[in-house]
């Protein structure tokens, strides 16, 4: 008999015959839930079971399945990226939680929540004892806490895997999805529609309508408890939100499983919360040992004098034999959490001596030590051939440049305060009147570039210098423009849209979403009218144009720009036929969020440049003559495309990181490209359509040394 049995799916209690089993004579009940095969009854006589068909793809059970499928080909690229088991898994160890801060007694723990004693959790083996944990918990919590580095990563992770192996194809088991809490704001956004939120970003299948109509499928899935939220980082939400935060996990009913550091739970918690919880302990020198040493060189416990005079052998040996030496203390220290035996094993390979951790004067403190081997990893990372990537897809990033555009971003992450790498919020680090200048400037020059392609520009220093005003002032209205979006979030500006253009199965909200653009169109329309009318005014009046002209023009031009919102705001509501959710049956990774991305908003700005272009060029021909109507509608077309361009997300990404940021020095040109090297290189991971430090302490480290202008101590002299 094949199948399996599905640890959710209650035993059938019924007076009669429970689903799936089979009497023969009265006296014998075979329960066969999700087996199929052939079953031997007695008397001659056999059952043949067909094997259940599996849920309709649009069902809740169907989207469970496919949501499972798309985290465990995340975990297997995970794993590969981050080298997690190379060479061997380290062993992590546990003990529960004290009762002030995680009460388990009502969770259906029994005596583990009560054990004192240490509880060996080794990553090798299934995670049977961290599972029965939290089968154990008849709310479906578990808090894990850890100081940094202790495993929390690794072990979500491994335990996310472990859930996936053991799901049956119903699709009723919760699928582990991990989210990284350091973005949730609790005081403006509850945990269930955060959740909701995420999913829908990161698995796009997850966006479209949902079996009501009503809601989407990850609202669904929430509400159907079909997800186990594993929640990584309490501890690295803002400062200030803890309190909050807790409220809201300890009321939510979402199965789930949260990771902290103890300093920020011992903060929050007033009474003990309604969780089961266990605490990573340090790790012991034994557990390095088959880490940090090849396979082939076991670690020899030799009397002193007998051993190598280098190596990580002679290191483990001298931190065995003289534990009390100032050295010897410090450097196993650091070795009790596996981020450092991590950072320790990569620094210290190809030739490196590892004997300078004990012999180093610079090094002679725990401190020094770990800044040391944070400092190298990235030198290290990046010296290694990465002999899988295509030739055309290999480029020489150096050491030092790659570390100081690592330093930029980690210092951007800490002034935003969050831990994800969004390509749309890269620059947003910048002040905002700084944001706006240089959006101002760039959409300048890119109006200057298309006037100079006009005909007839500079024909005559007047006219020369007219349109250079008029270039001022398009730099000026969608500099203010940009400013204004940002600051009120209109219509979540500069957010990257979930929308791809489809001429056929667009959607089917055009009244819905024609009235609100209209109406974002002329204000955004008013204030470009109103900031290049006053601009003309004033250059009109030093001129000693009389009071009436001057009034006359400044009306024009807030004509204009209500005009050019209402052509801008009604392509926009009339395009929403033609847009259409991404729903691609894959997750979605920062690039590809990217160039979805682009792509919309290119169609959207050719459209609204057509349209513009078009009205504005009618009424100058009506007025004037056709050769001039052209002209003025072509230029004028594009203009608008440009600036309305700066103000999506995209637009502002191409601004900020592909231009301005390169031009000063903080990024490289090729963006996307040293990301994504950076994650194949395990320096950055992925968290859905975002990128985040391989661990927080490296972000920190990087942000600090940038800060400062330092120079790592790299390794050198050690080969």
């Amino acid at each position: 008999m094949n199948g399996g049995t599905d640890p959710q799916q209650p035993d059938h209690t019924g007076p009669g015959p429970g689903p799936g089993s089979v009497r023969s004579g009265g006296d014998r009940s075979v329960h066969v839930r999700d087996n199929y095969g052939i079953i031997n009854t007695g008397d001659n006589a056999r059952l043949f079971i067909e094997p259940l068909a599996p849920p309709a793809e649009n069902s809740v059970a169907g989207k469970a399945n496919l949501l499972a499928d798309r985290v465990s080909d995340f975990l297997k690229r995970e794993e590969e990226q981050l080298r997690l088991w190379d060479p061997v898994p380290l062993p992590l160890r546990c003990r529960p939680v004290p009762r002030t801060l995680a009460d388990g007694r009502h969770s259906g723990l029994g005596p583990w929540a009560g054990a004192e004693a240490v509880l060996p959790l080794d990553l090798e083996g299934p995670l049977e004892d961290l599972a029965v944990v939290y089968e154990g918990t008849r709310p479906g919590r578990l808090l894990v806490l850890g100081r940094a580095g202790s495993g929390k990563t690794i072990l979500i992770r491994r335990f996310a895997k472990a859930r996936l192996e053991a799901r049956t194809p119903t699709g009723e088991a919760p699928v582990p999805v991990i989210f990284s809490l350091g973005s949730w704001n609790p005081a403006t956004t509850p945990l269930r529609d955060w959740l909701i939120g995420r999913l829908e970003r990161d698995y796009p299948f997850l966006s479209g309508a949902g079996p009501d109509g009503a809601t989407t499928w990850a609202e669904a899935l929430i509400g159907a408890d079909r997800v186990l939220a594993i929640l990584d980082g309490f501890d690295e939400i803002a400062d200030g939100l803890h309190k909050d935060a807790l409220r809201d996990l300890t009321t939510t009913t979402v199965p789930l499983l949260m990771t902290s550091r103890r300093p920020e739970i011992e903060d929050a918690v007033k009474t003990p919360m309604f969780f089961a919880g266990i605490e990573l302990t340090d790790l012991t020198l034994d557990d390095s040992v088959d880490y940090l040493m090849p396979a082939s060189v076991t670690a020899r416990r030799t009397e002193a004098g007998t051993t190598p005079t280098t190596g990580w052998e002679y290191v483990l040996n001298r931190l065995r034999l003289h534990p009390d030496e100032p050295a010897c203390a410090n450097l196993s220290a650091v070795l009790t959490t596996p981020l450092m035996v991590t950072l320790a094993r990569a620094v210290y390979s190809s030739g490196r001596d590892p004997v300078r951790l004990l012999t180093d004067e610079k090094l002679s403190t725990r401190e020094a030590l770990e800044d040391h081997l944070l400092d190298n990893f990235v030198p290290t990372a990046y010296a290694r051939f990465l002999s899988h990537r295509p030739v055309t897809k290999r480029r020489p990033w150096r050491s030092e440049r790659a570390q100081d555009w690592l330093g930029y971003l980690a210092g951007h992450l800490k002034q935003l305060d969050t831990h994800d790498i969004e390509w749309w919020r890269l620059g947003t680090a910048m002040s905002l009147p700084s944001r706006m200048l240089v959006s101002g400037v760039m959409t300048g020059l890119a109006t200057v570039t298309v006037l100079a392609l006009a005909p007839g520009f500079a024909t005559r220093r007047e006219t020369a210098f007219n349109l250079l005003l008029h270039v001022l002032g398009f730099g000026l209205a969608f500099g203010l423009l940009h400013g204004v979006m940002s600051k009120l979030r209109v219509g979540g500006a500069f957010e990257p849209s979930r929308m791809r253009i489809r001429i056929r199965g667009g959607s089917k909200r055009v009244k819905e979403n024609l009235l609100p653009r209209i109406c974002g169109g002329l204000a955004g329309g008013l204030v470009f009218g109103v900031v290049y009318g006053l601009g003309l005014a004033v250059y009109f009046t030093a001129l000693g144009h009389p009071w009436l002209v001057v009034v006359l023009i400044f009306g024009e031009w807030s004509l204009v720009g209500l005009g050019v919102g209402l052509g801008a705001g009604l392509t926009l509501g009339l395009m929403t036929g033609v847009e259409a959710l991404i729903e691609t049956k894959s997750s979605v990774s920062p690039s590809d969020l990217l160039n979805t991305n682009r792509t919309t908003v290119l169609a959207q700005v050719l459209a609204m440049g057509l349209t513009v272009g078009l009205g504005y060029g009618t009424v100058v021909a009506t007025i004037n003559n056709p050769t001039l109507g052209v002209a003025s509608g072509l230029v004028t077309g594009v203009m608008v495309a440009i600036g309305a361009c700066t103000l999506t997300a995209w637009g502002r990404w191409v601004v900020l990181v592909r231009i301005w940021l390169p031009l000063t020095g903080r990024l490289p040109r090729a963006v996307n490209a040293f990301l994504d090297d950076a994650y194949e290189r395990g320096v950055l991971r992925r968290a859905g359509a975002v990128y985040q430090f391989r661990h927080a302490r490296l972000r920190d480290r990087l942000a600090e040394a940038h800060g400062h202008h330092e120079t790592p101590t790299t390794a050198t002299g050690d080969r």
